[in-house]
């Protein structure tokens, strides 16, 4: 089987996205920093509770199975697919359609983590992301989810700001115009191939001579966002 760090998957547009995927050193290193936070917060309420008596007792188990179960859920659904550990780590989980993930598919796999950590020391998870071609344990094939390394918003950035930004020379309807800016913010998630192949496609509405089709678009595009961020 042939492994890769690569994934890439193709929109219904026609377009190629593409993610990183993280092995099992970086994961393992998260998962090892998100347990000594719930190791400590265990210890601080322990602390607090130790002469409450059985009121603390019950107390401790309920912040025992909602820290357990449900901190890895809240923070990969509402903080971005980020525990603390993955944040340390800049990486972060994600569905394998590469949107973010959701409530339903970040319980199935952290329920889950029951069957990865059999028998012990999460064997059974480690086997699963050391031998499947998308570095998924059983909870991540179940839920349909990635973990992937983040994009890097400065070098997004840094790519839109070498743009030169360039006029249209003909109209552009609103379908038009949207399909120039996506093309111009998703670089860095298409593949050159797919570029170059959907910049092909627009050229029936691109001026005469132009050498480098896709450059183009992009020009258009970033001008395009500067003209609407004037109006706002």
């Amino acid at each position: 089987m042939k492994l890769d760090t690569i994934t890439l998957v193709e929109t219904p547009e026609g377009i190629d996205l593409q993610a990183e995927l993280v092995g099992i050193v970086p994961r393992t290193l998260a998962y090892i920093i998100d347990l000594i936070i719930r190791i400590a917060i265990m210890l601080v309420l322990a602390i607090l509770l130790a002469f409450a008596g059985e009121a603390g007792a019950g107390v401790f188990l309920i912040a025992f199975f909602l820290l357990e179960w449900w901190y890895p859920v809240v923070y990969e659904v509402f903080r971005d697919g980020q525990t603390p550990g993955k944040k340390a780590f800049n990486i972060k989980v994600i569905s394998d359609d590469l949107t973010p993930v959701r409530f339903g598919a970040s319980l199935t796999r952290n329920l889950l983590r029951t069957a990865d950590i059999f028998p012990s020391m999460y064997l059974v998870g480690g086997i699963a992301i050391a031998s499947t071609q998308r570095f998924q344990r059983l909870g991540d094939i179940a839920a349909g989810t990635l973990v992937v390394y983040c994009r890097e918003d400065s070098k997004t950035s840094s790519e839109l700001g070498d743009m030169i930004p360039v006029p249209p020379m003909h109209s552009l309807n609103e379908e038009q115009q949207q399909a120039f800016i996506n093309f111009t913010l998703n670089k860095g998630q298409i593949s050159n191939a797919r570029q170059q192949e959907i910049a092909d496609i627009l050229r029936p509405i691109l001026p005469d001579k132009i050498s480098s089709p896709d450059d183009y678009v992009r020009g258009v595009g970033k001008w395009l966002l500067g003209t609407a961020s004037k109006l706002k």
